[in-house]
């Protein structure tokens, strides 16, 4: 006679908790470290449908925040040595592509403003 209790089958399911532990270790480690990855100076942008820039090559560009403070980069400038700081910054580049970013509450007027020192 067979005994029932002591019959042992193998088990063929896949013990998935270790790996959902160490998904959602790496879930949190993401969550907390993605907002630390952001670069550059924060600016409300408006909406646009243009494509990504090129990230091959090191962009100059121009921000204006929404205490209308001027920056190159990620440093502040005022506007009156704007023109004269990219001249300088400009000069024996191959490329002279300047990017502009404004906060989308600033009057127009001061982006003008700005465009004109920088022409």
């Amino acid at each position: 006679m067979a005994h029932a209790g002591n019959h042992r089958e193998l088990m063929s399911d896949i013990n998935v908790t270790p790996f959902v532990d160490v998904m959602l270790v790496l879930l949190i480690i993401f969550m907390v470290t993605a907002p630390m990855m952001v670069q550059g100076l924060n600016v409300d942008l408006p909406e646009a449908t243009a494509k990504p820039l090129d990230s091959e090559k090191e962009h100059l560009v121009i921000t204006i925040d929404k205490n209308h403070l001027v920056y190159i980069n990620d440093f502040k400038v005022s506007v009156e040595f704007l023109g004269e700081k990219l001249d300088k910054m400009l000069q024996g580049r191959s490329d002279r592509e300047v990017y502009l970013k404004a906060d989308k509450n600033i009057p127009y007027g001061i982006v003008v403003q700005v465009m004109a020192e920088i022409n």
